[in-house]
């Protein structure tokens, strides 16, 4: 027998409003700490299946750890270095690329004024100020690195992660009256995230290296940079790959002028509908899906209250968001709302047979 709630339908939303904003706020409060905390459990997600599969091997746990550890440390040691000096040297190499995009968008004013067009450059800095931009992508470059100065606590963290993901499964079966139906849900529930994260590690790797070798060929400079940037941003998907695409075509632009800037924008457009519109659906499905609106606000959301970070992480969160919400009936509508499918009723509910239907079978 239900018990009646005490409160009305609009006092619980006004409650659960009022929460979701104190919750927020703390969270933007706390985005010091947040941040590296989220990107550690981003990161033990990656590592937790390669150090499963080695303890099948028959390698000990505390092995198992060392070794992936090590493998976490050289690639962490290697990106902070190379994304360190990279930044650094695009930031000072900024006021000639400024000046230089300045010079482009003149020649293009003069251009349009000769065949009728009548624009102005005020006009054009109004709407599209490409120096701005460029301004903008050397202070996110900045924020990516500056996380990456918490590197102690988050290789901790990570030691931590791995350690407690062998022994969670058991603090289930004591924690809940009925551990197999939590256990299969927590199952399920990583599963589902840990397929998700490692097939678009993989193919942010293969479009960040793509990236790169079509940039080395152009001669564009910090190519390995923007590839770099691709890989990270491959992680957005429908609008990653459009704003990774937008700073190196601008410098493509102020470093060789319009048509090699046209050529980088080709070989971005061929990478991301090739890898994102042709093998990404084939392989990974549309199961786990995200509306565009979804992802698009996601990014808003968690970029303004987590910073860069928030934003590189902006769909895996939301996307653990909705897989957690899919597990529970209660909440199933808000997961369907999020995805970018039409699904069939709930599994525990029957529809009906109306007239209409039958008659259509």
């Amino acid at each position: 027998m239900e018990t009646a709630s005490p409160f009305s339908r609009e006092l619980r939303f006004l409650l659960a409003s009022a929460c979701f904003v104190v919750i927020v706020a703390g969270m933007r409060a706390a985005a010091g700490i947040l941040v590296p905390f989220l990107l550690s459990v981003f990161i033990g997600t990656i590592f937790t299946p390669p150090m499963f599969w080695l303890q099948r091997q028959g390698l000990p746990k505390i092995v198992s750890i060392i070794i992936i550890m090590a493998v976490i440390l050289s690639l962490g040691t290697l990106l902070v270095q190379f994304l360190g000096g990279s930044v650094a040297q695009f930031t000072s190499a900024m006021p000639y690329y400024q000046k230089s995009l300045i010079e482009e968008l003149r020649k293009l004013i003069t251009w349009l004024n000769a065949r009728g067009i009548d624009v102005t450059e005020q006009m054009f800095r109004e709407y599209l100020d490409p120096a701005m931009a460029m301004q903008m992508v050397a202070r996110t470059l900045t924020g990516l690195s500056g996380v990456l100065t918490n590197a102690l606590l988050i290789l901790l963290t990570v030691i931590f992660i791995l350690l407690e993901a062998a022994l969670f499964p058991i603090k289930i079966r004591s924690a809940f009256k009925a551990p197999e139906k939590s256990l299969n849900n927590f199952k399920r529930f990583a599963s589902s995230v840990n397929r998700y994260i490692a097939f678009k590690t993989l193919f942010s790797i293969l479009t960040g290296l793509l990236i790169w070798a079509w940039l080395s060929v152009l001669g564009l400079d910090f190519a390995l940079l923007w590839g770099l940037l691709a890989f990270l941003l491959n992680y957005v998907p429908n609008i990653g790959s459009i704003i990774a695409a937008v700073p190196p075509i601008l410098l493509a632009l102020a470093q060789m002028g319009l048509w090699p800037a046209v050529l980088c924008a080709i070989g971005y457009l061929a990478v991301n509908i090739s890898i994102g519109n042709l093998l990404e659906p084939r392989l990974m499905g549309t199961g786990l899906g995200l509306s565009t609106l979804v992802v698009f606000l996601s990014l808003v959301f968690w970029g303004w209250v987590l910073g860069p970070v928030g934003m590189l992480l902006s769909v895996p969160l939301t996307m653990i968001f909705k897989i957690a919400m899919e597990n529970n009936p209660e909440t199933r509508w808000l997961a369907v709302i999020l995805g970018n499918e039409t699904p069939g009723p709930p599994p525990s509910e029957e529809t009906p047979d109306t007239p209409d239907s039958s008659e259509n079978h």
